[in-house]
């Protein structure tokens, strides 16, 4: 058997109790989920994570933390992804970008408004990462090491 894990990242963005979410298609059917995305060869894990929150939704941030890191085997295909997620801050929204394929667009939304709907969750880890985040999990960036 060859298992092969994927390296994924993800940005929790508060702005006054609301969440930075991303509004996306995915096997049909429109869901929510942090800014996250794939790791990319030649790539760190924070230059990932920033890059993904511009290409989801037109935001570009400024990483302040990381809120955890997460293995999740996704049930309707057997993937098994590690999730590094980051904290972050808001900066600048640029309207004018494309969005990557298959974004309908950036969402604020509460903690509340989101766990109302858990039917719309791409996965359980969207609701974990923002309360792990408000349960004040953040350790220090310094706890990615880049190749020396």
């Amino acid at each position: 058997m060859n298992w092969l894990p994927h390296i994924t990242v993800a940005t929790v963005i508060e702005d006054q109790g609301r969440f930075l979410l991303v509004e996306e298609l995915a096997e049909g059917r429109a869901v929510f989920n942090q800014p996250a995305g794939h790791l990319e060869a030649d790539e760190s894990l924070l230059q990932a994570a920033i890059r993904e929150t511009l290409e989801e939704t037109g935001w570009d941030v400024e990483l302040t933390g990381v809120t955890g890191i997460y293995l999740y085997t996704a049930p309707s295909n057997g993937v098994t992804y590690q999730r590094v997620c980051f904290a972050a801050k808001a900066l600048q929204r640029h309207p004018e970008l494309a969005l990557d394929e298959g974004i309908i667009g950036p969402r604020w939304l509460t903690r509340d408004e989101l766990a109302a709907q858990p039917e719309r969750w791409r996965s359980e880890l969207v609701l974990r990462c923002i309360d792990d985040y408000l349960d004040g999990a953040c350790f220090p960036l310094t706890l990615i090491r880049d190749p020396a």
